[in-house]
């Protein structure tokens, strides 16, 4: 609520309480690392070629150039190479040549689940609570990535792929709008800055590890859900948002985590924090942000992290490279926020993410293979780019919504993002048909976004109800003057 900082501030900025629930929060994050980015390793490509009934083919016979030959489909199957993969969805069912375009596919189930959601989730949180939403999510998600180391055929992994996204985004969601309403002020800011995006990175990380040491899908999805056990001792340490409970009436129990809270930071309360009054009061304010620059961040990012098993070199290197890339980014981008204005910030992140794609251009497709590490230092420039552009506008979006608003509010502007997310996937498949094309896109959509981003918003409900309401007058040849309207419409 609008006073809540006010009248809480007797509990100071560095207690135990805010310590303690930093450092929970951001411990579940670790989990979306895991989870985020593995169909990177389940989802590979293995290098395979078609099974020849009478025998195995030698080195050598396979080296011979048969470009030139016409080809016909394997009637006999595949063979997939085990130097990498032991096993993953693509040699488990054959998603090769005709079918090649199901690998994309089921990469997106994961973002469209993202974008219902987005819906979903912020109704449910802001009806429910924010804890209880978060782990009903967290448990969800951990069942259904078990079940879906279980399915015998490709559309029912894809299916589960689908809820495996939808309760994915909802516990980020949830987790980051609680502890943007829980924690203090100072703890805030690194929450939602360092905190919430190092420790999605920190299980990025990881993952690389975790599939080097298990490289049958299978049991990498089974040792992934199982992790997730170790969370739920927090449902006793994590507390419910005392803003929500204050925006829902319930004063009592609000009042209550909060002299928990000052009896953990060992500070005195005072006799009534909340009044009645108060929690009927409601902030009817909220910002507006263009979609179109969330949706650029999220084909670059969501590219760029999906594109590195398709890179010249180690691809669990390549994914560990990529992941430790983000970290500098979180910390540059969180210095930068402390003292400049979010969208000119904003706007130079797209242009050198998207610039250093560009870049790549420059470098001749036949050297791409000769030259592995100045392209992939390009790349990773890139990547560097738009994770500090997909830290800035969470940020953003995150500090422009009231407490009554904020889940909901996120979790559309996040619906909006997912159709970039659910892209991705087919903007990388492009590069089978050239390797240059995919990064022209991103690198193109990315800077045309940052001119676009510059452009003035409606920033209130009440501007925003002027210019829908300048139109309607506009349309009933009202008499009344609409000049202040116009200039937000």
């Amino acid at each position: 609520m609008a006073n809540y900082d006010e009248d809480t501030a007797f509990l100071g900025q560095k207690g135990q309480f805010f310590v303690i629930l930093f450092f929970l929060l951001n411990a579940i994050y670790i989990s979306t690392g895991f989870h985020g980015l593995y169909i990177v390793f389940v989802g590979a490509s293995p290098s395979h070629h078609c099974r020849v009934a009478d025998g195995n083919l030698s080195e050598e016979w396979m080296k011979v150039n048969l470009t030139d030959i016409t080809a016909e489909t394997c009637v006999d199957g595949w063979s997939y190479s085990t130097e990498i993969y032991h096993s993953t969805i693509v040699s488990e069912w054959d998603l090769v040549c005709d079918s090649e375009w199901r690998v994309p596919f089921t990469t997106s189930t994961l973002y469209m689940g993202y974008l219902l959601g987005s819906l979903v989730s912020g109704q449910l949180s802001d009806r429910f609570g924010r804890k209880k939403v978060l782990f009903a999510s967290l448990a969800a998600e951990a069942l259904v990535i078990l079940a879906q180391s279980f399915s015998d055929s490709w559309l029912l992994f894809c299916i589960l792929y689908f809820f495996v996204g939808t309760f994915q985004i909802s516990l980020y969601i949830t987790a980051f709008v609680l502890g943007s309403e829980v924690l203090s002020k100072s703890l805030r800011v690194l929450f939602t800055t360092l905190g919430v995006f190092l420790h999605y990175c920190i299980g990025y990380m990881v993952l690389p590890w975790i599939a080097f040491a298990v490289r049958d899908w299978r049991s990498l999805l089974r040792v992934l859900s199982g992790l997730t056990v170790v969370y739920i001792p927090l449902w006793w340490l994590i507390p419910e948002s005392p803003r929500w409970l204050l925006s829902q009436g319930r004063v009592l129990e609000s009042e209550a985590i909060v002299r928990e809270a000052a009896e953990k930071n060992k500070v005195s309360t005072p006799e009534v924090i909340f009044s009645e009054s108060e929690a009927a009061s409601q902030n009817s304010k909220f910002k507006s942000l263009c979609s179109s620059d969330r949706m650029a961040i999220n084909i670059g990012y969501f590219g760029l992290s999906l594109n590195t098993s398709n890179l010249s070199g180690d691809p669990f290197l390549n994914c560990f490279l990529s992941a430790l890339t983000e970290v500098p980014a979180y910390m540059v981008s969180t210095l930068l926020l402390k003292s400049c204005p979010r969208r000119p910030v904003l706007s130079a992140f797209l242009v050198i993410g998207g610039g250093f794609l560009l870049l790549l251009q420059l470098i001749p497709e036949s050297s791409l293979t000769g030259l592995p590490t100045l392209a992939l230092a390009l790349e990773m420039a890139g990547k560097f780019g738009f994770t500090m552009s997909f830290t800035v506008v969470y940020i953003y979006t995150a500090e422009l919504y009231p407490t009554v608003l904020r889940n909901l509010g996120i979790g559309m502007c996040s619906s909006a993002a997912r159709i970039g997310s659910i892209t991705a996937p087919y903007i990388i498949f492009l590069g089978t048909f050239n390797k240059s094309l995919p990064y022209i896109l991103m690198g193109s959509l990315t800077i045309a976004s940052s001119i676009t981003f510059g452009k003035v918003l409606p920033e209130t409900l009440e501007q925003m109800q002027k210019c829908k309401s300048c139109c309607c007058l506009f349309r009933h040849n009202t008499k009344k003057s609409t000049a202040e309207p116009e200039e937000q419409c």
